[in-house]
């Protein structure tokens, strides 16, 4: 089993930073890739980005691209995600997921049901 945690959310202003941080733990030598997801009130859930855990190759939703980025520390077990230019509709629940190998299906298509394991989430609120 693989556990995840993530920190680092918070309030920030429009146009403000964050980084957000998922520590994994367990069987980490089995992860494949992690992603992170983000929910906002009455929404469903969204992919936000991922990395390959072995190649450091991303993936980003649109609504992110250019404006976050996502890079991970192998010896730490953790992945990362720098939130640059927030702005408002950024608001929610961001939560940390992770793949094993051979679990491919959440890198061709990363929909929340195509991921194994996952974080409890971090608030993150952006205020005008």
């Amino acid at each position: 089993q693989v556990q995840l945690v993530e920190s680092g959310g918070g309030l920030v202003q429009d146009g403000g930073s964050l980084r957000l941080s998922c520590a994994a733990s367990g069987s980490t030598f089995r992860i494949y890739y992690m992603g992170w997801f983000r929910q906002a009130p009455g929404k469903e859930r969204e992919f936000v980005a991922a990395i390959s855990w072995s190649t450091g190759n991303t993936n980003y939703g649109d609504s992110v691209k250019g404006r976050f980025t996502i890079s991970r520390d192998n010896a730490k077990d953790t992945v990362y995600l720098q939130m640059n230019n927030l702005s408002p509709e950024d608001t929610g629940v961001y939560y940390c997921a992770a793949n094993p190998y051979g679990n491919t299906l959440g890198w061709s298509n990363p929909a929340p049901d195509n991921y194994v394991h996952w974080g409890q989430g971090t608030q993150v609120t952006v205020s005008l």
